[in-house]
């Protein structure tokens, strides 16, 4: 080729270049810019309202079902929405850009050669592409902040209140007095925190408390919303031994506990008293329009049984050889005086030996104890008694063979165990079988001069009397008979409970053409937890919640993104 047509080819090209740098560079070069970001933002706004938006389990950021409750959002499903938006948008965008790169490589400078003219074309659009990417890793941190500022902010607000409720519910606790203990044969655990049932799965929550699961709710697996505090409503849950996987009364952990042992050997009379008692602190309750309910149905077919029988003239069956399951008696009155009442009421052989009395391990949790003594037990009483009189107490009654004395020195030497070296804030001793007793010569004075302990001090027990006051801080004596004032035992079983209420004037019992009902039902003294929630199929609340506080700050961060460019490119581009 000639040498001048060579130098104009040259002339021509340089041209075009400078051309190209000096105009349309400048202009094609931001456009793309532009162009390129404004793709690439609206590219990751798209797959974030595809991930966030979404109230279903499944899709692109797919929520797992729990075993048995979902973790709270903000410890770990905002950052698996985070990561499922990011390795979408940033592979798909690489891919996008790479592909127009190579395209425009291959169109404008592999084309012909025309290409040598259009380089500076291909330099602005891809130098735009490529720069285009500083703005994207720009957007992609700051949102990776945005997440951060969202989880951070809701995390201090989830600390705050679940530090809140978890103190408020100590302080409940503690106020209250709480004991929460498992009434169940070979278990009598003291429960820290029962497993709570899912009334609408049946799933059992071990820590239902505020914590990963959440401040107020926890999201069971099958979306039921279930509280998280006793003051939240969780006393209305179902509850279970953790121990033994026992049921629990309804009522636990919003009223005290109240373990009652009654001690006394063989046919010392602790069913009958613990039947008398029933009776009476039911009729206490009716009188002052209060409530009392058993917790087990068989318990109170059991009452029932037993009242029938007193109505015959006859005396409860003697009780099984096997370790008791507490009768549980949910008393309500008016006056904050609430208590579950554990009435254990073993056969008297388990209390005839040490190995025995150590199986009773509600002994461990109590802090009232019910000594039951049968007078005809004691040596001294049966040797004072005449032979009319020995023929008379045979005939109507069955008598312990255990002496009351030892007896009370296994339960104290168990009690020993304890931290508390078995101190009791209560002992009530009751004198059982007094109506035959009065009439002995032995136990007539008791009729003229009611003191118990000074009797029982005289008739072989005062070594028991003063144990008594070194071990209790209040000690009682009650005599009881068939014919014993409901108003009495009532008040005797209050004391010895702690139930702080008011007497009633009229203690009587309702029979069964009265106006009460004398068999107390087992109808329960709270309402049941309502099944609420979004379905198995759906997202808690929660996160649906935090999802769109994060959308709503990725809407708001694009905007002002969107905006800042634009005002960028009127500033550059005045005209």
């Amino acid at each position: 080729m000639h040498p001048i047509i060579v130098l104009i080819l040259i002339a021509v090209w340089l041209g075009a270049m400078w051309l190209g740098f000096m105009v349309v560079f400048p202009v094609l070069f931001p456009a793309t810019l532009i162009v390129a970001g404004a793709a690439a933002l609206g590219l990751y706004y798209l797959h974030a309202c595809r991930t966030l938006a979404p109230s279903t389990l499944e899709g692109p950021s797919p929520v797992a079902s729990p075993t048995v409750a979902y973790r709270h959002y903000l410890l770990a499903q905002v950052w698996r929405d985070w990561w499922a938006i990011t390795r979408t948008v940033v592979p798909q965008v690489w891919k996008t850009a790479s592909g127009i790169v190579v395209k425009l490589t291959r169109t404008l400078l592999l084309g012909g050669l025309w290409g040598f003219f259009a380089f500076p074309i291909w330099a602005a659009l891809c130098a735009g592409i490529a720069t285009a990417a500083v703005p994207a890793v720009v957007f992609v941190l700051a949102l990776t902040v945005l997440y951060g500022l969202v989880a951070a902010i809701g995390l201090a607000g989830w600390l705050a209140c679940v530090l809140v409720l978890a103190a408020v519910e100590r302080v409940f606790m503690a106020y209250g007095r709480i004991l929460q203990t498992c009434p169940h044969p070979f278990c009598y655990e003291r429960i820290g925190l029962p497993e709570y049932e899912c009334p609408g799965c049946g799933a059992r929550h071990r820590r239902l408390t505020p914590g990963a699961g959440g401040a107020f709710r926890h999201v069971c697996r099958c979306g039921a919303r279930l509280p998280t505090t006793v003051p939240l409503g969780r006393f209305r849950l179902a509850a279970y031994c953790p121990h033994c996987n026992g049921r629990l009364p309804d009522r636990i952990g919003r009223v005290r506990v109240e373990p009652l042992p009654f001690v006394g050997g063989p046919a010392a009379g602790k069913t009958t008293f613990m039947v008398l008692g029933i009776r009476a602190l039911h009729a206490r309750a009716q009188a002052v329009h209060g409530r009392l309910t058993f917790v087990e149905q068989r318990h109170a077919q059991a009452y029932a049984g037993a009242i029938r029988e007193f109505q015959r003239g006859g005396r409860p069956a003697k009780t099984g050889p096997e370790l008791p399951l507490a009768t549980m008696v949910d008393v309500d009155l008016p006056g904050r005086a609430r208590r579950i009442l554990y009435l254990f009421d073993p056969a008297g052989e388990h209390y005839t030996g040490a190995t025995e009395v150590e199986s009773l391990r509600y002994l461990d949790h109590g802090e009232a104890l019910l000594f039951v003594v049968d007078p005809f037990a004691l040596p001294q009483v049966r040797r004072a008694l005449t032979e009319d009189e020995r023929r008379l107490v045979d005939g109507s009654a069955v008598s312990s063979e255990e002496d009351p004395a030892d007896t009370l020195q296994r339960v104290l030497n168990e009690l020993r165990s304890r931290p508390d070296q078995g101190r009791q804030k209560r002992v009530a001793v009751i004198v059982t079988k007094t109506d035959l007793l009065a009439r002995t010569e032995i136990g007539r004075c008791l009729e003229h001069e009611p003191d118990l302990r000074d009797w029982l001090g005289r008739v072989g027990l005062g070594n028991t009397v003063r144990t008594l006051d070194q071990v209790a801080g209040q000690v009682r004596y009650f005599g009881s008979g068939l014919a014993t004032e409901p108003a009495d035992v009532a008040d005797l079983l209050g004391w010895a409970s702690g139930l702080a209420a008011p007497p009633a004037a009229d203690d009587r019992p309702a029979t069964a053409s009265g106006e009460g009902q004398e068999v107390p039902g087992t109808a329960p003294l709270r309402a049941p937890w309502p099944v609420r929630g979004r379905g198995t199929g759906r997202v808690p609340a929660g996160y649906q919640a935090g999802r769109w506080a994060v959308l709503a700050g990725l809407s708001v961060l694009t905007i002002a993104t969107v905006t800042g460019a634009v005002v960028a490119a009127a500033e550059r581009f005045p005209y």
